[in-house]
């Protein structure tokens, strides 16, 4: 079990603790692995009646994967072939297929910051599911800002977002507040810090057959604190629904350029930042995924993982942010112009046959 994992049982809840504060609560290999055995052992335990994730920090619930990590032992072959890696998106996503299809009340309280892998770890199916925001959440999917995609299981819930939010939130990588989480539909109830106390009294005291109902009730008091009408998305949803739409990176830049609105233009300068290769290839994954299943979009991801390692853009892009934080990566290609429909498509070209993949016992 990892050190940076803490669990404990308490009134028939079994909390699960994210505590390694300095790395912003990112996953490690072994954080992935006292997760799952952890979700293993309570799946089964009757007496476990719900799963209560969070962090030790104020400052985040998790930041996403490891990515020095991803660099270090991604360099570490000539190829960036490294066994560890393969390992850790493996079980990475099995982890995110485990908590979708969780038997019993998952609940996330994503306070602080909420990106990439710490998704992962908290968008659980809607049959599971509760999502808990603060005034502190900062929610992203910025893969595309380190030359990646929104993995797990991103191609799923952002493709299911209201009109063209997801694809907007999964070419830019932008960070959204709690009220555009709720808009989007990638939480569920407000919660502010102040409360969070008397939220875990409640925790501690409820007898509730569903502890997400209980939980619901106390966070009404506090839904005018974070309304969804009046977010940012809810502002420019009309606006992202139209230039988001379609299938093509460079038109919808295109109408970026020619939308002199302070919102178009402040995304059209983001979008120059990215890689124009993995967004290329990210809006091609938001479109397959639509109708594909939790674990087809899963699979799918980790045949995309592998071509990226193998290509090299996401050690770059970790490169410029992380390791070097010159923030100038060398993309590769540099332009859209020169991004070629046989570049994307090879992305999404099996890496195994089906008989080998490492996610192939996934159902559902």
């Amino acid at each position: 079990m990892s050190e940076f994992v803490l669990t404990s049982v308490k009134n028939n809840i079994g909390y699960i603790t994210l505590d390694r504060p300095k790395a912003l609560n990112s996953l490690s290999l072994d954080m992935v692995r006292a997760l799952t055995t952890t979700l293993l052992t309570w799946q089964d335990d009757q007496s476990v009646r719900a799963v209560f994730i969070q962090s030790s920090s104020k400052k985040a619930f998790c930041a996403g994967g490891d990515i020095r990590f991803f660099y270090d032992v991604g360099t570490a072959t000539p190829k960036g072939d490294s066994a560890l890696l393969e390992d850790f998106f493996t079980e990475e996503y099995a982890l995110n297929h485990l908590i979708h299809f969780y038997p019993k009340p998952y609940i996330a309280l994503m306070n602080g910051v909420v990106m990439g892998g710490g998704m992962g770890i908290a968008q659980a199916g809607e049959d599971c599911r509760l999502r808990i925001v603060t005034e502190r959440t900062k929610m992203a999917m910025p893969e595309v800002n380190i030359g990646l995609f929104p993995d797990v299981g991103g191609g799923y819930f952002l493709s299911r977002t209201e009109g063209e939010i997801g694809t907007y939130l999964g070419l830019t990588g932008e960070i959204i507040t709690a009220a555009d989480a709720i808009y989007a539909g990638l939480a569920d109830v407000y919660i502010p810090t102040a409360e969070i106390p008397a939220l875990m009294n409640l925790l501690i005291e409820s007898t509730a057959t569903d502890l997400r109902l209980a939980i619901r009730d106390f966070a009404a008091a506090f839904a005018d604190q974070a309304k969804p009408d009046t977010s940012k998305l809810a502002t420019q949803h009309a606006a992202i629904n139209d230039i988001f739409a379609g299938n093509n990176v460079t038109a919808i830049c295109e109408k970026l350029q020619q939308n002199n609105s302070e919102f178009a233009q402040q995304t059209l300068a983001t979008m120059q930042k990215r890689s124009p290769l993995l967004m290329s290839v990210t809006l091609e994954q938001l479109r397959r995924s639509k109708d594909m299943t939790v674990s087809a979009c899963l699979r799918m991801e980790r045949n995309m993982v592998r071509h990226c390692f193998k290509h090299g853009e996401v050690l770059e892009g970790v490169r410029a942010l992380v390791v070097d934080k010159d923030n100038a990566p060398r993309w590769s290609p540099a332009t859209l112009a020169e991004v070629t429909a046989e570049q994307v498509t090879g992305f999404f070209a099996e890496a195994w046959p089906a008989h080998a993949h490492p996610l192939r016992y996934l159902e559902g």
